[in-house]
């Protein structure tokens, strides 16, 4: 009997020690919800891991380091995406075949950058416009910096690349990147100035990426008057180089367009190198070097200073984040660090606040998008929008689509505003200081460069003005002088007509009130291209506003 007694008792306290509340144990392929407390209960982490919540193991990084790793490496942001769908989205998840069903029901949104330690000093903001004729591969080399910088998951391009097969177009699946719509992507051509953002060690980059089809040339000029630097992406597939820079070619009038807005460097990429009719070759190369850099010249950019050649395969990405063996002849940097070693611009915080306008829309208020040309911006800061004088006050200011309080010149903002409504704003209208505020008028006088018309221009002449990012018609009301190109003279007597390749000061005076600067003031504000029948016929600056008259 002692001896069953003693089992007895021993069986008693070694049940004691049991948890009766535990939760049962479901293996985690099974488990749908996280089992409560269920880590601090003793369960095996790495299961735990596998069915909590993604967000959990992202915002408290208390994960598994390994898991997180790519994470941080893709430099994703850490809160909910605008428009992103519920966290669980971002495609941090253990269990694949929710990853399958997800891929199915969302559309992948483009990752932002997180906002930086606060400690962290703030990079330059650096717009870059590719430019150039259209399938030159703009949008595959910017979709491709875009995955090379780790703002594109591979995931996210392996579905654009699926689903680009099942519609014969798989070489087009780089550019879905930036070509966001469904139009855009069927067509395989950009229409919108597409926007996204890439960081390297020393600056913040914006790429804007330019319609190349002749019919959406003014979507261009505004994506080129927001850019300092300009990329102009030339094929240089058989063929194609030639089209591309003929008469009609957009490779012409792109370059001309981008440093009428302002843009001072112009990196020329040549791309298709890998292309079987050219496979790399350094003849190919030197070809279009040629003859791009007698007219790049003409248009004003100094091939000296100003002007930087390099090959590259947007296709591959070769040549773009690290150099090629492909093309040992090239010695000089690949284009993401040379983008980066680039000098820094020089633009004064203190001057007088310039925001123009290039869109608008509703969102809980009025919000407007724009470039600030110079001055900085605070939140709260009272504003006036010129030409209607409307008291603004800046309710929330995004740089980049991340919230800050401060913003400084070059960087490109969305502000909400109080105080307006958005139909009362119109693209090409200018945010300045109540201090200091910026010129507007209807009537001008300009020196204006013919480049391209087939009969003369007489007063009385009727055009489209582009001026930085506002659209008006504008008629010459009057031809003042002519003046000489090479010596700058002008002429005593009155011209009566300007043919093309001539150079003169004209009045002009717009359909509406618009906002302007003289050139001399203030460059970005007072220099305009004019077009006609969708062709650019002259190129202008602004040298003296004229009253109106009572």
């Amino acid at each position: 009997m002692d001896l069953v007694e003693m089992l007895n008792t021993e069986l008693q306290s070694a049940f004691t020690g049991l948890n009766v509340n535990a939760p049962e144990f479901v293996p985690s392929f099974l488990s749908r919800d996280p089992p409560e407390n269920a880590t601090s209960d003793g369960t095996d982490p790495v299961a735990s891991m596998e069915i909590s919540e993604p967000v959990a193991a992202v915002e408290n990084g208390e994960t598994d380091a390994s898991a997180v790793e790519t994470w941080e490496q893709k430099g994703e942001p850490d809160e909910e995406e605008p428009g992103g769908g519920s966290p669980a989205d971002t495609g941090f998840c253990g269990d694949e075949a929710q990853d399958e069903m997800m891929e199915e029901d969302e559309e992948m949104p483009t990752p932002k950058l997180p906002p930086p330690p606060p400690d962290a000093p703030k990079k330059e903001h650096v717009n870059v416009v590719f430019i150039g004729h259209v399938d030159a591969g703009k949008s595959t080399i910017g979709g491709q910096i875009m995955y090379l910088t780790g703002m594109v998951e591979k995931r996210t391009l392996e579905k654009y690349e699926r689903e680009a097969k099942e519609k014969n177009r798989e070489t087009w699946y780089l550019s879905w990147a930036l070509d966001t719509n469904q139009e855009e992507r069927d067509k395989g051509k950009t229409v919108e100035v597409g926007r996204a953002y890439f960081e390297t060690e020393k600056k913040h980059f914006t790429i804007l990426d330019a319609p190349g089809h002749k019919s959406f040339v003014p979507n261009m000029i505004g994506g080129a008057s927001q850019a300092d630097l300009a990329v102009l992406v030339i094929s240089a597939r058989k063929g194609e180089f030639e089209t591309g820079f003929e008469k009609g070619g957009q490779t012409r009038e792109h370059a001309m367009l981008a440093k009428t807005a302002g843009v001072k460097h112009l990196i020329v990429l040549i791309n298709k190198m890998d292309d079987p009719t050219v496979d790399w070759s350094l003849d190919r190369y030197e070809e279009c070097k040629e003859k791009l850099v007698p007219f790049l010249k003409k248009v004003g950019f100094n091939p000296k200073k100003d002007i930087h050649f390099m090959p590259c395969s947007g296709m591959t990405g070769a040549n773009l984040k690290e150099s090629s063996e492909l093309c040992p002849w090239y010695t000089g940097l690949p284009f993401i660090p040379h983008l980066d070693s680039m000098p820094n611009f020089n633009r004064s915080s203190d001057g007088p606040i310039r925001l123009s306008i290039v869109d608008k829309y509703k969102d809980m208020g009025t919000v407007v998008l724009g470039k600030l040309e110079s001055g900085s911006i605070m939140k709260a800061q009272q504003l006036t929008m010129m030409p209607n004088r409307h008291t603004v006050e800046v309710l929330s200011l995004l740089s980049d689509d991340v919230e800050t309080d401060y913003a400084g010149p070059g960087e490109n903002l969305k502000l909400r505003l109080k105080g307006i409504e958005e139909e009362e704003i119109l693209p090409g209208f200018i945010l300045c200081n109540a201090e200091n505020l910026c010129h507007s008028g209807r009537t001008f006088d300009a020196q204006i460069v013919i480049i391209e018309h087939k009969s003369i221009i007489c007063p009385g002449y009727n055009a489209v003005l582009h001026i930085h990012t506002c659209i008006e018609e504008v008629q010459i009301t009057a031809l003042i002088c002519l003046v000489d190109k090479k010596t700058g003279d002008k002429s005593k007597t009155r011209p009566r007509f300007v043919k093309q390749d001539q150079v003169c000061i004209a009045r002009l005076r717009a359909a509406g009130t618009i906002c302007l600067e003289t050139f001399k003031d203030f460059p970005q504000m007072g220099r305009f291209t004019l077009r006609d029948e969708g062709k650019t016929i002259a190129i202008g600056k602004v040298l003296k506003l004229v009253p109106e008259k009572d």
